[in-house]
């Protein structure tokens, strides 16, 4: 029982740890890490039989792949920790929390090192949802802040960078409502 309450303690961490790219621009009230795998883990219900994708696996590795920023935190590039060094922590953290789980320990690592390696089509995937997330996060901060275009920087992070087609038109179909939203914003006569 002490490993399922080290493990849930780990998700504790996760619950309250704030997204560091959000805290280092000063956003306030800003997401939590297990906010932003939550979020991921819901949009899999975005996929259709016809995308050929495993919704569960996606969902699964949704909830999995930032898990180990409940022990080395959240871990961006502006760090200054190199991404082997980065890639190194969180295995062994992954590695640590994997362990609490006893006969389940195998699927959680499977799932980290899938995510990790970006090779299967839900791999890619999840990453595409990882990156939507951020996007749809940053505008939904530029709205509810009036602060439109603010953090642009965050989309041109992501561009071209989305791979699966229902993920590309989701992301178009943002930029169309942020833009629409800028220009309503800095002209209050055209709404």
């Amino acid at each position: 029982m002490n490993n399922y309450i080290k493990f849930m303690e780990v998700l504790g961490n996760v619950k309250h740890l704030k997204r560091t790219g959000w805290v280092l621009r000063k956003v306030k009230d800003c997401e939590t890490v297990s906010g932003h795998m939550y979020r991921m883990a819901m949009m899999s219900f975005f996929l259709e039989d016809s995308h050929g994708l495993d919704r569960i696996r996606v969902m699964e590795m949704s909830l999995v792949h930032d898990l180990a920023e409940g022990i080395v935190g959240d871990i961006t590039p502006y760090c200054g920790v190199s991404r082997e060094e980065k890639l190194l922590k969180e295995f062994s953290a992954m590695t640590e929390i994997a362990n609490l789980l006893g006969p389940n320990q195998d699927r959680m690592m499977a799932l980290f090192n899938e995510y990790e390696e970006g090779k299967t089509p839900e791999a890619k995937f999840v990453k595409d949802l990882d990156r939507l997330d951020m996007v749809m996060q940053a505008y939904e901060y530029e709205k509810r802040d009036h602060s439109p275009m603010k953090l642009q920087e965050f989309f041109d992070s992501t561009e071209n960078k989305f791979s699966h087609p229902l993920v590309v038109d989701i992301v178009n179909a943002i930029k169309v409502q942020r833009a629409n939203s800028a220009a309503t914003t800095d002209n209050p006569t055209a709404k």
